[in-house]
């Protein structure tokens, strides 16, 4: 049986562009929001772009949360968070003081930017990662790299031990975690163009 990556349908992502990206770095890629997929899946994608409290609701009503911990937490399936999909990670948020996954210990909090006029909310666009640790996410993905961002929220957490990208936006912030099979980053790898795609490859490649 071919190993197949299944990109979760929690009604709340991006699914498409990633699912088109996946394909054309040359794995095989499903949306599915079904149990059977999602702990038959050689890795799991959680994309994600919107409102965090509605996200875990989405997720439990669709009677998704066992499952996940099953297929990531017991039996250690590769997952990747992208954006939301990360913060979903996180022991809790601010977005509507709710309770996260818990996978990683950390706290998702606003943006506490004092320059509005420079630092806008959301953070979007292009902006660059300070390398923290070695990863196999990070191969072959140069210091400094621009990827690009869209989010008003962010991790927090007292240690660095799980950190493996800093971003700066008048303040630094983790842009992307790791944590044995689970990995997230804050930004958007779909539509980073070629360091995007290295970050892909990597997480393919796992």
């Amino acid at each position: 049986m071919n190993e197949t990556i299944v990109i979760l349908d929690y009604k709340m992502g991006n699914l498409n562009s990633v699912k088109k990206k996946i394909l054309r770095l040359g794995a095989n890629a499903i949306i599915s929001s079904q149990k059977k997929d999602i702990l038959n899946a050689s890795k799991l994608i959680l994309p994600g772009v919107g409102h965090f409290k509605k996200a875990m609701n989405s997720l439990r009503e669709l009677d998704l949360i066992d499952c996940l911990n099953e297929a990531v937490i017991k039996k250690g399936t590769p997952v990747l968070g992208i954006c939301l999909g990360m913060q979903l990670m996180a022991t809790r948020s601010e977005e509507g003081d709710v309770a996260g996954l818990g996978w990683i210990e950390g706290e998702i909090v606003k943006f506490a930017v004092e320059d509005f006029l420079k630092f806008k909310v959301p953070h979007t666009g292009w902006n660059q990662i300070i390398k923290i640790k070695g990863s196999i996410l990070m191969r072959n993905v140069p210091d400094l790299s621009e990827l690009y961002f869209v989010h008003s929220y962010h991790w927090k957490s007292e240690s660095k031990e799980s950190v493996l990208n800093e971003t700066e936006y008048e303040y630094k912030f983790a842009s992307a975690l790791e944590k044995n099979n689970i990995f997230g980053v804050q930004y958007h790898p779909e539509k980073s163009h070629d360091v995007g795609d290295i970050i892909l490859e990597n997480f393919i490649k796992i």
